[in-house]
């Protein structure tokens, strides 16, 4: 006899059969926004229906666990493996004739830093090398040693866009004019960049080719233009994999992880082409993209490098031969570093201290912030060094002996000082505190700062990550135990170990050089389609 079902569990299975059909639905149109022979309108209602750009800028949407991988162009050819790599041999590194190399990069100080070793590892190798950045970074770069070229955006202005908006994406229609701004006036300055003369010396310069991180928007296009290579080099993932979501999404099924690298580039891609396509047409002579042509929505030949530790994020096995993950990028700052007075005293004075810094994040409430930080050391009875930052912390209401407040110090002198580290979990900042053997606690503010929090958490060498808008008493008291405990000491002291003999700065050359074109380019070659991001009702584009 069978059993009697009832209203409730009919309607229960109904529904279940709808959400599936819907689900399948959802990853059938999901497909449809990478084929280039559906309208750029179309694609956008697709998007609409798809996926949703929450208040924090990130793009949320749902894909069912029941929907097969493949469905998702996750092919089984796409695997690598090691024997895939090509390899390069140091020695062919110093018969590569000289080369005039441009490096078109965007964001803080963070993002800047590894660029500078890089470039200064490439002039020991006989290239000239023209670091192309926001103008508040010129001292940093001529004093390193490499030549300098002003790229427009501030990063402050930036900085305070992706605090407010958690990352590339605006949250609202009052922050469109100030995105906007920000990427014309990048995407602008990057041709003069690779041609003009050097603005103080009047040094002729002509790059050969470009390395450029994919905040500068335009570096594809311009490639294309002056018909040279490039090769992007990264701090957070960019190239679609199925082991972890875009740093920008938010999707919790495994199964949509790999689309949602397609997702956020199509968004962003999507808003920002009106003025791609100004630049194409008005200063580089190219035909306007009138298609989606998202690196992610088609196969891209532009190599991509990861600066990351492999100990820390392995290299995805869906990665090409293309991709590689060379190593975090240290500048040594250390070497030549002498401590004002009153730090090293205080230093000596007691017990190793557990240092507070965000960077040139702005922060909202500073004081409260402070207050928070202040608290938590006395209840855990620890010394701590803060550090005042672009954000302001450190405002005390009265001098407290256990704390001591730092204007600017190289990182890599001051966290081997360090018991442990709490910061915003920029790629270079957990890096640094990760290659001194601290524990870490990450407070991100956005973009790929949650994906470093996540990681360090998931190695075992800290919490889990506390986002800034949560940051409070209780959840910093139990992160500071948490990176007191033995153990968590040790994992430190293991991961730090696995890292000594990684170098980032040489595996980023050797991986520029790797795929750099042993033929002459020719002129008339087929160009490679271009390789934006970003979101049309976001970013006001009509």
């Amino acid at each position: 006899m069978l059993p009697e079902v009832s209203n409730e569990q009919l309607e229960s299975e109904k529904s279940n059969i709808e959400r599936r059909r819907d689900s399948n639905i959802l990853a059938e149109e999901a497909l449809q926004i990478f084929d280039d022979r559906i309208p750029v309108q179309q694609k956008l209602q697709l998007l609409n229906r798809i996926a949703t750009v929450k208040d924090d800028g990130t793009v949320e949407f749902e894909i069912p666990g029941d929907v097969a991988p493949r469905a998702h162009g996750v092919h089984q050819e796409n695997i690598y493996t090691k024997a895939d790599e090509e390899h390069l041999d140091m020695a062919e590194l110093k018969h590569i004739p000289p080369l005039q190399i441009v490096m078109l990069i965007v964001g803080t100080r963070g993002d800047v830093q590894p660029f500078v070793a890089i470039g200064k590892r490439l002039q020991d190798y006989g290239h000239r090398v023209r670091l192309a950045t926001h103008s508040n970074f010129k001292e940093f770069v001529l004093t390193s040693g490499l030549e300098f070229y002003p790229l427009g955006g501030d990063p402050k202005v930036l900085a305070e866009y992706m605090v407010k908006n958690k990352g590339f994406l605006p949250s609202g229609p009052s922050e469109i004019p100030v995105q906007r701004n920000q990427i014309k006036d990048i995407i602008y300055s990057l041709l003069p960049a690779c041609k003009e003369p050097d603005m103080d010396t009047g040094i002729p310069f002509k790059a050969d080719a470009i390395i450029a991180n994919p905040p500068a928007y335009g570096h594809t296009h311009i490639a294309e233009a002056l018909k040279i290579p490039i090769h992007i080099f990264f701090t957070m993932p960019w190239t679609p994999t199925s082991e972890f979501p875009h740093p920008l999404s938010r999707v919790k099924q495994s199964v949509g992880y790999r689309l949602s690298y397609q997702i956020v580039d199509s968004f962003i891609w999507l808003g920002i082409r009106d003025m791609i396509n100004d630049l194409r047409k008005k200063k580089l002579k190219l035909r306007p993209v009138t298609y989606l042509s998202g690196s992610h929505g088609s196969e891209s030949d532009i190599p991509h490098g990861y600066i990351w530790s492999p100990h820390l994020v392995p290299k995805p096995k869906d990665w090409g031969p293309k991709v590689d993950v060379v190593g975090f990028c240290f500048l040594d700052l250390a070497t030549n570093y002498e401590p004002p007075e009153s730090l090293a005293n205080w230093l000596k004075s007691g017990s190793q201290p557990i240092y507070f810094g965000f960077g040139s994040l702005p922060i909202q409430e500073p004081e409260k912030m402070t207050q928070t930080i202040v608290k938590a050391l006395e209840i855990t009875e620890q010394r701590g060094i803060i550090n005042k930052g672009w954000g302001g912390l450190g405002n005390l209401a009265g001098e407290k002996d256990f704390v001591y407040l730092l204007d600017n110090c190289p990182h890599d002198w001051l966290f081997l000082q360090c018991a442990a580290v709490v910061h915003h979990g920029g790629a270079g900042t957990t890096a640094a505190g990760l290659k001194a053997a601290c524990p870490t606690t990450v407070v991100p503010f956005f973009g790929d700062q949650p994906f470093w929090g996540d990681r360090v958490h998931a190695r075992g060498v800290g919490p889990p990550p506390i986002p800034v808008d949560e940051f409070a008493l209780p959840k910093l008291v139990d992160a500071i135990k948490c990176m007191l405990e033995p153990k968590v000491k040790e994992r430190a002291i293991e991961l730090a170990k696995a890292m000594e003999n990684e170098d980032g700065v040489t595996g980023a050359v050797k991986a520029f050089f790797k795929h750099f074109p042993r033929k002459k380019i020719e002129l008339d070659a087929e160009p490679t389609p271009s390789t934006i991001f970003s979101i049309r009702r976001c970013f006001g584009c009509s």
